[in-house]
């Protein structure tokens, strides 16, 4: 299976495509950035952002993709200028039928690190080690959708054992920790977000 992760930005949109075939550990197809210009008007902006995203969807043939919500911003701007950006990414995927699913940061760092307050060295660290990288990825935000697809490849199939035992048994939690394997997560805390955090006993 093939995850597009994506890092959303209206300067600059971070991109990963990785290959997760177990029991193999997953590894980097493809990667970049997708750049608008500033003084460009925004419908141009986000017209270049989802024409490259097209692209990128249509080469690489993603089954999935995994994006990071908006962070909190003090700059006003620059929190609408990425909601808009993140808004036809959603709409890319939308139109090419690719499911795309959204992790906030801190479930993401927690879910790669153990920490949900991982800094970006040590998460940059630990994507090069996880996907086996020669170098430190760079910049942040490659890096960044690096993250998110890996996450999406480690929580994925948790999030769908849980909605397939709640779909046939009403006491779901059950179902899902026996189909689980013995030393895969054990409780679940659900977040406002409705992120699950999985955590290893």
């Amino acid at each position: 299976m093939k995850i597009l992760g994506i890092d959303p930005g209206l300067d600059r949109t971070g991109w990963a495509v990785l290959e997760n075939s177990p029991p193999v550990p997953p590894r980097l197809l493809a990667s970049g950035l997708i750049h608008t210009e500033k003084g460009l008007p925004l419908q141009k902006r986000l017209a270049e952002i989802f024409d490259a995203l097209s692209s990128i969807i249509r080469d690489h043939a993603p089954d999935e993709a995994a994006i990071e919500e908006v962070f909190f911003s003090k700059r006003a701007d620059t929190q609408a200028n990425t909601t808009h950006a993140r808004g036809v990414i959603l709409l890319a995927c939308e139109k090419l039928s690719r499911k795309i699913t959204s992790y906030n940061p801190k479930t993401i760092k927690k879910t790669i690190s153990g920490s949900g307050s991982a800094g970006k060295p040590q998460m940059q660290r630990i994507v090069q080690i996880t996907l086996s990288l020669k170098e430190i990825p760079r910049p942040d935000d490659i890096a960044d959708a690096m993250a998110a697809a890996i996450c999406h490849i480690r929580v994925a199939p948790f999030k769908a054992a849980m909605s397939r035992a709640a779909g046939s048994n009403p006491f779901a939690f059950n179902s899902v920790k026996n189909a689980m394997p013995p030393d895969g997560p054990r409780t679940i805390t659900k977040r406002k977000s409705g992120d699950l955090i999985w955590r290893i006993r």
